[in-house]
Formats: structure tokens, C-alpha cells, sequence
């Protein structure tokens, strides 16, 4: 449980040279991941059904188009991922956005969403800034299959046409938290789609979202974006503008942060993300409503500092996951931002057993 301190990898330039030396730096352990995950798309126990290898890369490969269309110069960045660690494009879209095209795959095969895995992930709040001494916080954990937590890493980059940025993810995913420059953070929690269709993957839609300089275009971008599957996008600015919003393929519907915490977890509240949500079996439902109601509950004070938000992060009563059968899900990060003041906190591991770092946007 005990890791290393939180890996930064630092990129700058076009889109090409960012993607080449992301992928060029982590080369054998990206082939790895992405070989892993496009093993697990095809399994019966992700995908409802089994499916070749030759079958899951082209459902990848028919989700290509969306993201050229939705953000070519983040595609070339993936493209050229791909090829500086030796995978093509349809793997890097499965290593980068692997929750989301499961619900693709799902869709393309005809395949129900197996309970045993059951994606069940993530405790996300956003603290307004008159609870915060003027300053509010997106913060949240990033939880995953117990496999992942080994390929956390924090880019910082400086690419040549956007605001800089500091992005909490893992290797071979272009971008899952983060927070820009001129303080526009993104968080997101997983969200079980009925929906699924061929579409740009989650990932790229963050990071599209971390080149815009507001809450409101960062919000347009999530609502604009051709997806592939369920996730809830948290956006946050520095003058304590925030939304949450519950985007799937098909509804996207969202709520405006007013006065007191907004805390999401892993199933929708508003009844048009309903309609088109997975069925949680009873379990999956319980946790991540206790996880809401006791995020809710340690954020219910006068006053917010940081040390509160990481020790809701560390909260093991509810919120921090450790790896258990049958679903093996545990809390493999967790971030907290301050976009008023451009502070950025991340840890590698669970929480509860880490120690965050406080992460500068320049060396």
C-alpha cells in the first residue's frame, strides 16, 4: 500500500512532441497496460460476452473519427502517443479511455454489464469559495481496479497553444484530473451507460475541457462532446464558478455550485442520466450512496481548509477504497485543487497510506 512519491513527467511543445516523448518515456510499461486492458474489454467479465482481440481493436479503431472531430491537435498528441510506445491508435484509445469504451463494446456486442465487476469509482466534491476563506476546491479520490494504481502518473505540461497545466492520470492516457494555469480544474467520477456508442473516450474530453479559461466553456465542452460512454465531469474556477454534470452518449444534464459542497459519486441523481444508466446491483448502489452521504458529512462546517479536504481523501469509513474480492477496487490517487490560489496537491496510492505532494507549475 506504502508508494513512492507522486512521478511527474514533464512535456511542452506541439501536440506531436508532447505525445512522442509521453509515449517514448513510459514505452514498455504503456505496451503492457494497453495489453492488459484491451484483454480485459474482450473478457466476458467487462464486456458481457467474449470478444477476439481482432473484434475489441476495431470497436476502438471505429472511435477514431470522434476524436479527430473533437479535438484534432489532441488526437495528433494520441496518435503520436501511440507510436513513441509502439501501440497503435485503437490501443491507445482503449489504454486512455478504458471505462468509457467498455460501455462501447458492451453496446457494439449486445453485451449486459456483468455485476462481479461492476465499476464502482471515485468521491469528487467541489467546496465553494465562501467556505474556503475566499478560495474554494475541487477535490477528489481516483478510484480503480487495483492493477492501474502501479501506472499512476502526474503529467505537467506546457503545450504550445494551450494554457499549461498539471494532469493527475496514469501512463498512456492523455489526461483524468487537473487543473490549468488560469484555474480551470476538471474531475470526474465513472458512470455506468446504457448508452454507449462509438465516441471520443472521456480522457480527451478533460483534457479538451483543461484548454478552456473558463468553468462555463470548460461545462460547454463536456456538453458538446461526442461520447462514448458515462462519466460525471466536476468543473472549477478561479472565481468560484462550478458545475457538475452528468454526461452520457445520450443526456447531460448538470446543476450550478451554490453556496454549499457539490459531492458526486458513481450514480446519477438526476432522472434523464438515470433512464440511460446501468442497473446498480444493490451493493454497488449502497457504497457509493454512503460514499456521497459521508463526503457530505465531513464537509458540513463552517470553514474548509485543505488539511479537512485531505483528510476526507484518507476517510476509511467510506471513502477511502481498499482492494477487496470479488471487484478488487481501491483508491489509487487522489488530488486536491485550489485554482483561486493555483496550489495543486496529488498523492500516489491510497490516501490513507500516502503522502501528498504539492506539485508548482513550473520546476
Amino acid at each position: 500500500m506504502k508508494r513512492p512519491a507522486l512521478r511527474i513527467l514533464d512535456l511542452a511543445g506541439s501536440p506531436g512532441e508532447m505525445g512522442l516523448a509521453h509515449g517514448r518515456t513510459h514505452a514498455d510499461e504503456i505496451r503492457a497496460y494497453a495489453a492488459d486492458r484491451v484483454t480485459l474489454a474482450g473478457s466476458p467479465r467487462w464486456s458481457g460476452s467474449e470478444i477476439d482481440a481482432g473484434a475489441v481493436l476495431e470497436i476502438a479503431r471505429s472511435c477514431l473519427p470522434a476524436h479527430a472531430s473533437h479535438s484534432p491537435s489532441l488526437h495528433e498528441e494520441m496518435c503520436a502517443l501511440a507510436d513513441g510506445a509502439g501501440i497503435t491508435p485503437e490501443e491507445a484509445v482503449i489504454v486512455g479511455g478504458f471505462t468509457d469504451f467498455v460501455d462501447t463494446v458492451r453496446a457494439a456486442a449486445g453485451g449486459t454489464h456483468p455485476e462481479e465487476v461492476t465499476e464502482d469509482d471515485c468521491t469528487a466534491f467541489i467546496v465553494p469559495d465562501e467556505l474556503a476563506s475566499g478560495s474554494g476546491f475541487l477535490g477528489q479520490t481516483w478510484d480503480m481496479h487495483d492493477t492501474a494504481t502501479d501506472h499512476v502518473v502526474l503529467l505537467r505540461i506546457r503545450p504550445d497553444d494551450r494554457p499549461a497545466a498539471l494532469v493527475f492520470t496514469t501512463v498512456g492516457c492523455l489526461g483524468q484530473i487537473g487543473m490549468n494555469e488560469v484555474g480551470v480544474c476538471v474531475g470526474i467520477n465513472n458512470l455506468l451507460a446504457a448508452d454507449g456508442r462509438p465516441g471520443v473516450m472521456w480522457t480527451s474530453v478533460v483534457r479538451e475541457a483543461l484548454g478552456m479559461a473558463t468553468a462555463e466553456e470548460a461545462r460547454d465542452t463536456v456538453l458538446t462532446a461526442d461520447l462514448a460512454g458515462g462519466h460525471s465531469f466536476l468543473v472549477f474556477d478561479s472565481t468560484g464558478t462550478g458545475f457538475v454534470i452528468e454526461a452520457m452518449p445520450t443526456a447531460r444534464p448538470y446543476t450550478k455550485l451554490e453556496g454549499r459542497p457539490l459531492v458526486h459519486t458513481n450514480h446519477t441523481v438526476f432522472p434523464e442520466a438515470s433512464a440511460v444508466e446501468v442497473q446498480l446491483d444493490d451493493d454497488i448502489a449502497a457504497n457509493s450512496t454512503r460514499r456521497m452521504e459521508r463526503a457530505s458529512e465531513l464537509l458540513d462546517r463552517p470553514e474548509v481548509t485543505v488539511a479537512d479536504l485531505i483528510a476526507v481523501t484518507r476517510d476509511t469509513e467510506a471513502i477511502c477504497r481498499t482492494s477487496t474480492p470479488p471487484r478488487y477496487v481501491e483508491s489509487s490517487g487522489a488530488v486536491v485543487m485550489r485554482p483561486a490560489t493555483g496550489d495543486f496537491w496529488a498523492v500516489w496510492g491510497m490516501p490513507s497510506h500516502n503522502e501528498y505532494v504539492h506539485v508548482p507549475f513550473q520546476i
